[in-house]
């Protein structure tokens, strides 16, 4: 062996000495990453150590590259069980102050919309008086949504609806009244039942949407009076709003109710006084009092169409009842003190945080 090629492999050894005397000089990756570059980079140690292999000759090649290729593999050796140690040793500072006996967080959760909230508290006070809830198609049969409700082809109270059409004889449901229509069809009296569901009608502005929700009740049996309906529906308000909540009907028109009231409670914003302070209440415009619901004694026309076409029992001269109707959305609107009804459908992750 010569001279040039003895001292060629002895500076690869060297190189492979000083690494792991330096390697654990580094404590941290980065400093892991220097020295990788120092011994193995481009311009590093070993490869200012390859610029001899070009100069031997033939017969010295073949050592000095056997022996370049191993130095290399030990340099990388060495740098790597030095990343392991240094990546274990930050594994173990990053659980040093986990305590497993803590409990675990919680992930973020939602949050249920302020008109489903509504909704079910509605529902849970109507049922707590003894109704059922009954559910029923979206899409709805002209007859079904109009003729059995009294409102035949020609009734001018079909203008009142702004009614979405499927087709002549379909449509999708302006109220869901429909569904104490289908009630009635299918079961005899006594009947106490709540339907709550989407309507539709064909309007939308700062204070109509084409799609919101409605809850109708019917209750039907003998001896049922307007004292029964009254009753009722402040007992109903008093449990949703206040017990201290003002309750008045004022008359008014449905097509499938006589005698027919709209229902007015006193305003939960003002307390009914008509003004905070010296400005006038925005919610119920000086007057006191905010619509809240729309009821009546079912018409008879309404029992005789059912009648007719169902299980019977609905004799108009034998048994009496009462319907109402409320939106869900002005009720959400009040409970909640929200201004503006499009706040219900833009999605605001602001607004519906409010709620969780």
């Amino acid at each position: 062996m010569n001279d040039e090629l003895k001292s060629f492999l002895e500076g690869l050894d060297g190189l492979t000495l000083e690494c792991e005397a330096r390697r654990g000089q580094a404590c941290s990756l980065k400093d892991l990453e220097s020295l990788r570059v120092e011994f193995l980079g481009r311009k590093g140690s070993l490869a200012g150590a390859m610029v001899a292999l070009a100069r031997m000759g033939p017969d010295d090649k073949p050592a000095a590259g056997r022996k370049a290729n191993e130095a290399k593999a030990a340099i990388t050796a060495l740098l790597e069980a030095r990343q392991a140690e240094l990546e274990a040793e930050a594994a173990k500072d990053a659980l040093s102050g986990f305590d497993p006996s803590l409990p675990g967080r919680r992930p973020p959760q939602g949050s249920l919309h302020p008109v489903t909230l509504a909704m079910r508290e509605i529902c849970e006070v109507l049922t707590g008086l003894g109704y059922e809830v009954v559910s029923g198609p979206e899409v709805e049969s002209d007859w079904h949504n109009f003729e059995a409700l009294n409102m035949p082809p020609d009734h001018p109270a079909r203008d009142m609806q702004d009614t979405l059409y499927v087709s002549d004889s379909v449509v999708l449901r302006t109220h869901t009244s429909p569904l104490q229509v289908r009630t009635m069809l299918t079961r005899r009296p006594p009947v106490a039942v709540i339907a709550p569901g989407k309507v539709y009608r064909r309007d939308s502005d700062l204070t109509h949407t084409p799609m919101f929700h409605q809850i109708e009740g019917l209750l039907v049996d003998r001896n049922v009076s307007m004292a029964d309906l009254r009753g009722t529906l402040t007992a109903f308000v008093r449990q949703l709003f206040s017990a201290d909540t003002r309750v008045r009907f004022r008359p008014s028109f449905f097509p499938f109710t006589e005698p027919s009231a709209e229902v007015d409670i006193s305003c939960m914003l003002c307390g009914g006084a008509g003004h905070i302070g010296t400005e006038p209440c925005r919610v119920c415009k000086r007057t006191g009092w905010v619509e809240i619901l729309g009821c009546g004694m079912v018409d008879p026309n309404v029992f005789r169409a059912v009648d007719a076409a169902g299980v019977g029992g609905y004799d108009p001269e034998v048994v009496s009842g009462f319907a109402f109707g409320l939106g869900v959305e002005r009720v959400a609107m009040l409970k909640y003190g929200i201004g503006d009804l499009r706040m219900f459908f833009e999605n605001d992750v602001r607004f519906l945080e409010q709620f969780s």
